[in-house]
């Protein structure tokens, strides 16, 4: 039986289990395969409806094909071969802190689309100000926003292996040079990810099992 006839024949919760399994953290990708426009829209959308406190999406994430831009970041990112051979590379960045401006254009947002009035959203808009307020008093707002982006990275990467798209998430960059690179004032890079299709002959991980702690051990139920 062939993969995607078998694939086929899986439930729902099977599928998802099967391409979990199936992807890892791809060391290279084969540079004459690039992701469609159509498959790149899905994974936008998938990040664009990741969850964040509150829903105020404290970050962006920049997606970038542009081959001198990641020729740049190369350097910044130790030449790891996934910045300049993966079909796009994703750099997810947080914004450093938030401001009243940012919560009245995220209020503004919720009455704009859900069809209601600004002063029936007061209760919601004094909680995000007094959790705002707190998170900055105690100097945590850029740790928390950094957060809300990797939940972001998660969708994206669960989101490429349902599509069959690989996909490498790194930490292993130095920030500062690419906020500089990339023009970052307001918002740091905090998690970068490659996507595109693995090269399995000249990938070295490609051939072996996962390696994951027993069940038992990182799973209790209570």
């Amino acid at each position: 039986m062939g993969a995607q006839a078998k694939i086929s024949k899986l439930s729902k919760g099977e599928l998802v289990l099967d391409r979990l399994n199936w992807r890892y953290a791809v060391k290279a990708y084969d540079r004459s395969k690039k992701v469609s426009e159509s498959d790149l829209r899905i994974l936008e959308d998938a990040m664009l409806l990741s969850p964040s406190s509150f829903g105020i999406q404290p970050y962006k994430v920049l997606v970038i094909a542009d081959p001198a831009i990641r020729a740049k970041l190369g350097p910044a990112a130790y030449n790891q071969p996934a910045v300049t051979d993966a079909s796009h590379l994703l750099v997810f960045a947080y914004k450093k802190t938030l401001t009243d401006d940012d919560i009245d254009g995220f209020v503004g947002r919720i009455a704009e689309v859900r069809g209601q009035t600004r002063e029936s959203l007061a209760g919601l808009e004094t909680a995000v100000q007094g959790a705002v307020k707190r998170s900055i008093d105690a100097g945590s707002v850029e740790t928390w926003n950094s957060r809300q982006a990797y939940i972001a990275l998660g969708f994206l990467l669960e989101t490429a292996a349902l599509l069959d798209i690989d996909a490498t998430p790194m930490e292993g960059f130095d920030p500062k040079q690419f906020d500089g690179i990339l023009g970052l004032t307001e918002y740091s890079s905090v998690a970068v990810a490659a996507i595109g299709y693995r090269d399995a002959e000249n990938d070295w991980l490609a051939p072996l099992p996962k390696v994951r702690k027993p069940k038992n051990e990182l799973i209790e139920r209570i």
